[in-house]
Parts: C-alpha cells; sequence; structure tokens
C-alpha cells in the first residue's frame, strides 16, 4: 500500500460535489489539497470548511479551467506553498443539454471549452511537475462517456472525447512514471445541472464514495493501473 502523508494534489472543482468529497478523502490521509473554483468565495468556504477534519491543510484558488494561465497560475500556487505536485484531479465540468436544432453555440463552447479543452489545459500546466515525482493524473468522466442519449450532443461530444483523451494521455504519461486514470461514474448525488442533492437520492452514488475510489486506486502498487472505471450505482430503483 501506497504512503500517501504529506504528498500534494490539485483538484479542479473542488468546492462541491464530486471534487469535494475526493478533497475530503485525500485531506483524510494527509494529503495537502489545493481546490479550485471559478469563484474564491466558493473556494475560501469550502477551504474553510474542509480543513475542519482535515490531517493535510487546504488552499482554495479562483481559476477558471478555461484559461490556461488560470491552471498554470494554480499549479505555481501549489508549488510555492508545498514544493512539489504529486496528484492532479480534472474534476471540473459542467452540462447543458438540449436537441441539436436548439442547441445554442455559446452553450455548446462552454461544455466543450470546460469538460474537454479544460482538461488538456489542467495536464499542460502541471504535467512537468508530476513528471519530477511520478504522480498520478485523474480525469472525471461519464457512463456519458460511452453512451450516447438525446439532448446529449454536448455534453456527450466532451465526455466521449475526454475518455479518449485521457486513455491516449495514459500511454504517453506511462513512460514518465505517471499513473493516468479517467473515471466514468453514473448518477451521482451532486448539484450537477442545478440538481439540489436531497434525501431522494438515496441510490445515487455519494460524493464520498468517488473520493474512497481515488484513494484506493492512489494506494494501489503503482505497477498496477486501473486505467479506464466505469462507476454505476448498485441498485437503482426500477423504472
Amino acid at each position: 500500500m501506497q504512503n500517501l502523508e504529506n504528498k500534494t494534489a490539485l483538484i479542479t472543482g473542488g468546492s462541491k460535489g464530486i471534487g469535494y468529497g475526493i478533497a475530503e478523502a485525500l485531506l483524510a490521509k494527509g494529503i495537502n489539497v489545493a481546490i479550485t473554483s471559478r469563484s474564491q468565495d466558493s473556494a475560501d468556504k469550502a477551504a474553510e470548511s474542509l480543513a475542519k477534519n482535515a490531517k493535510g491543510e487546504v488552499l482554495g484558488l479562483q481559476a477558471d479551467v478555461r484559461s490556461f494561465e488560470n491552471q498554470q497560475t494554480c499549479v505555481n500556487a501549489v508549488l510555492d506553498k508545498w514544493g512539489k505536485l504529486d496528484i492532479v484531479i480534472a474534476n471540473a465540468g459542467l452540462g447543458h443539454f438540449a436537441s441539436i436544432d436548439e442547441m445554442e453555440i455559446d452553450k455548446w463552447n462552454e461544455v466543450i471549452d470546460t469538460n474537454l479543452t479544460g482538461v488538456f489545459y489542467t495536464i499542460k500546466s502541471s504535467v512537468e511537475a508530476l513528471k519530477k515525482n511520478g504522480g498520478y493524473f485523474f480525469t472525471i468522466s461519464s457512463l456519458a462517456g460511452t453512451n450516447f442519449f438525446p439532448s446529449g450532443s454536448a455534453y456527450n461530444a466532451s465526455k466521449f472525447g475526454l475518455t479518449g483523451f485521457t486513455q491516449s494521455v495514459m500511454l504517453d504519461l506511462r513512460q514518465h512514471g505517471i499513473n493516468v486514470s479517467t473515471i466514468m461514474p453514473g448518477s451521482v448525488a451532486t448539484y450537477f445541472n442545478d440538481h439540489e442533492p436531497n434525501e431522494d437520492d438515496y441510490w445515487k452514488i455519494q460524493k464520498e464514495d468517488m473520493g474512497q475510489m481515488v484513494v484506493d486506486l492512489l494506494e494501489m502498487n503503482p505497477r498496477t493501473l486501473p486505467s479506464k472505471i466505469e462507476v454505476r450505482p448498485s441498485r437503482p430503483p426500477k423504472k
């Protein structure tokens, strides 16, 4: 089992939902974690909440993954504070759903720029730091990255692309001692698409489940790499 204490991590979109759940799990292992949000206030509030039960240190950063310069600034902030970067989780994402004849161009661009190009910016800005420590790069794709559905043209395109992108990056970076995995969840109890988590979400994957999965992968012997993991609720309600 890998010792994770005092490693450092950067999580995009870590102020709530899946990113927050992953941050909680890493901090409980003694990992120092930087989380990003497009709002500095949201990042600060999440960091303050996460710090209450954390073994590691936590840092909140304002950033938009659609900006390569923002991503570089975040990586530099991590290196300035902790001197290294071991783990990067490209989690930030969003969805706009409409029939293709009604899909607005700006909505299409926002989905692709956030879910796909934003991940490219995240790894591009952090790869040299990860090479120094033989780090781990995660992307959070979706079951929508292999399963298409009506009104999902933008989201499907972004997640199909992200799944393929991550697998290619895995082949590129494993020669540098960097492990790369994409996690592809189904229904998760988060704030995605303006949903408010509630008691009716009991059957869904919970954010802490996602956090445990990332910890399990980090603790696995690095000679073995689960590169693409599909995750779904085990007992969804009958339709």
